[in-house]
This record gives structure tokens, C-alpha cells and sequence, in this order.
């Protein structure tokens, strides 16, 4: 059996602590050798690259842009390694990714490009999860559905090609309409863009990706979203696994950490995945109950 590799989100965990550069130190000091996070482009480019360094991790995975570039905060225009980015669109402002919303394309490009930037600058030549957005304002499911599924088809084309010259894999990720964002697009059984409403959201993804037709393009698994809309996880671990690039964990319904309370038994599934001699990284996508160190006792098992 192969050994599984647990990487620290550090959008999620070590938040006791403000500053991204922290938590990066936090992480290894806790046994990460890897990390992964949301969106670090609020962050100075020069300073992550000085605290990864610094920390000895790798950073495997970060997001696309959760919305429009506002301006550039670079501290240097001479050097791309000093750029700061912001941007007018953010959860707030009804945002989360570009990559299926209409009349978004050239602002999804944009920020695939920043993405890029980040990725190449951190040495993170592994994954971007290409975030596919919401559905517009006072819209519904069934009458978008169609258009945002072609924009998405067409922008992950894009994309795939952009990355492949970098050796960068894109993932997309199905996220739950129950619980965490009732507009999501690439969400459910009920999403209807391939007119099969008996399909899980993992079989929307993957036809998806079958209709993009690019080998760096993958699924990424979050076991919290997958069972919240579907459940039947390992049967769906064990359909989609050849085209799973990427997983994140935390437990149903409270989304904290694996041991906690709750409807999943994360011991059985990490047995299946090493089962079935998974190679990639599992994030650590969860609320710490207390302080992130403390709840960490469940991983220990895995790192010995």
C-alpha cells in the first residue's frame, strides 16, 4: 500500500494566526511538509516566495481568482515577485471563480494568468483548481444551465492548453448546493446540463471533463461536498479514480477535522485509498474544533 500525503490548507487551518507567511511556518513546525490554500493574492508574491522558502514546504494546489482584478498592489512594477493583487470580486461581492459565468471569459483569462504567475513564482507546478462561479444574480438552474456549461467547456479548453506548457494539471471541483452555496454552478444531481438528473455531481464533472477532452485536466474530490450531495462514497472513490487529481477532507455536517463527530468514517476511506495506491494529496479542508495543532492527533497515525 502506498503512504498517504496530507497537505495543510492554510486558508482553514492555523488561522489563530493572521499572516499567510505564518502559517506556512506553522504548518511545517506541526510535520506539513506540503501546503495548499483559496487565494493568496491579497499576499506579497516576494514575501510568500521568502516564507516558503523559509518553511521548506510545497505548495500543491491554490485557486483561480474568486473574482475581477481591481488594480495591481505591487510594491515594484520592475518585478513581477512583487505583486499584490486585489480584486472588486469576492464572496461578498457574488463571486467564487469566473470559469462558467457568462460574459466573464476575458476576466477568467486574466485571472488564470495571475494564478500562473503564483504558481510558478511558489514553485507550485502541480495543480490549479479552476473555479467554475455562480450562477448570475435572479437566474435559475435550468436557464443557464446550458450556456454555462459550453462557457465552461470552452474556458477549461483554455485553460488546459495555457497550464499544459507549464506542466500545471486543472482541476474542478463540484461544490455542495445544500449546505455551502445554493448558487454554485458545478454542484448536483439536479444541476440538468446533461439532461440526466439520476447523474451525481461527480458524473456532471466527469462528463465535463470528457466534453474538454484534456488529459491535465482532473477532479478534484472534497469527500465533505460528495457526501453532503451524494453520499455512496466508495463506490464514487473507485468510479472516478482514474481521473481524481486531487482530495480534501473534513467531516459531515460540522466540517472539522476527520476524528470529529460525525457521518463519515475517514479511517475505512484513507484504508481504501491506500488500498488503491492513491498518489496524490489529500488537503486538510476542515474547521479546527479548538487550535489547529491541537486537533491534529488523527493524522499522526498516517505520518509514522
Amino acid at each position: 500500500m502506498s503512504p498517504l500525503k496530507f497537505c495543510a490548507n492554510v486558508s482553514w487551518l492555523f488561522t489563530e494566526l493572521p499572516d499567510v507567511s505564518q502559517r506556512l511556518r506553522a504548518a511545517a513546525a506541526a510535520g506539513f511538509q506540503a501546503v495548499e490554500a483559496a487565494w493568496l493574492y491579497d499576499c506579497e508574491l516576494r514575501e510568500l516566495q521568502r516564507a516558503r522558502q523559509a518553511a521548506g514546504v510545497d505548495v500543491v494546489l491554490i485557486n483561480t481568482p474568486p473574482g475581477r482584478l481591481l488594480h495591481s498592489c505591487a510594491t515594484s512594477a520592475a518585478a513581477s515577485t512583487s505583486l499584490r493583487m486585489c480584486f472588486a470580486g469576492d464572496l461578498e461581492a457574488g463571486d467564487l471563480g469566473l470559469g462558467a459565468v457568462p460574459g466573464r471569459g476575458a476576466e477568467f483569462r486574466q485571472g488564470l494568468d495571475l494564478a500562473v504567475t503564483y504558481a510558478k513564482a511558489l514553485d507550485c507546478k502541480s495543480r490549479i483548481h479552476l473555479m467554475a462561479g455562480r450562477l448570475p444574480v435572479g437566474s435559475t438552474r435550468s436557464a443557464v444551465a446550458k450556456e454555462m456549461e459550453a462557457i465552461f467547456v470552452q474556458n477549461l479548453k483554455y485553460a488546459a492548453d495555457l497550464l499544459s506548457k507549464e506542466g500545471i494539471t486543472g482541476l474542478i471541483e463540484p461544490i455542495n448546493t445544500r449546505i455551502t452555496d445554493p448558487r454554485y454552478f458545478l454542484d448536483s444531481p439536479h444541476q440538468g446540463v446533461v439532461s440526466k438528473l439520476s447523474l451525481c455531481s461527480a458524473s456532471v464533472a466527469a462528463e465535463i471533463l470528457e466534453k474538454v477532452g484534456k488529459p491535465n485536466l482532473k477532479l478534484q474530490m472534497d469527500v465533505f461536498h460528495w457526501q453532503i450531495m451524494d453520499g455512496n462514497l466508495t463506490q464514487n472513490i473507485l468510479k472516478y479514480f482514474p481521473i481524481i487529481g486531487h482530495i480534501q477532507v473534513a467531516q459531515v455536517p460540522g466540517r472539522n477535522e476527520p476524528d470529529s463527530a460525525g457521518e463519515l468514517n475517514y479511517k475505512y476511506l484513507f484504508q481504501t485509498l491506500e488500498e488503491h495506491s492513491y498518489q496524490g494529496y489529500i488537503g486538510c479542508e476542515y474547521k479546527p474544533r479548538g487550535s489547529t495543532k491541537d486537533g491534529l492527533g488523527w493524522i499522526k497515525d498516517y505520518w509514522t
